[in-house]
């Protein structure tokens, strides 16, 4: 696993909601991965830390909500150049996130970065 000096990735306070009423339901141990696409699409996927294991090729983009928030880094490679803004809106999660029935989920914004 790799992690990053800076962070690239941040959160809504609408994002920081959800994250909290996760919290309250299923303890502090949770972890972001950003989905690279398949059957949830590209979405940020939560789970539980205990039921999620980060690999070698995974990359640490930083915290939200107190959270850790992983990508694998063949992904990170594409969007290096990206940061990512995570915002909760109405609709239903990820099949295996978390957030599914909570009437939210999370959606990636991003916002490409000049170097």
């Amino acid at each position: 696993m790799k992690i990053l000096d800076d962070t690239k990735v941040v959160a809504t306070p609408e994002a920081i909601k959800l994250i909290e009423k996760l919290k309250e339901k299923y303890g502090p141990d949770l972890l972001f991965h950003q989905s690279g696409g398949c059957c949830d699409g590209s979405a940020p996927m939560c789970y539980l830390q205990s039921e999620y294991i980060i690999g070698d090729n995974d990359v640490k983009l930083g915290e939200i909500g107190g959270i850790p928030f992983y990508m694998n880094d063949d992904q990170f490679e594409k969007w290096k150049h990206t940061d990512l803004i995570i915002d909760a809106v109405k609709g239903i999660g990820g099949m295996f996130s978390l957030d599914n029935g909570t009437g939210q989920r999370f959606l990636t914004k991003s916002e490409v970065c000049i170097i």
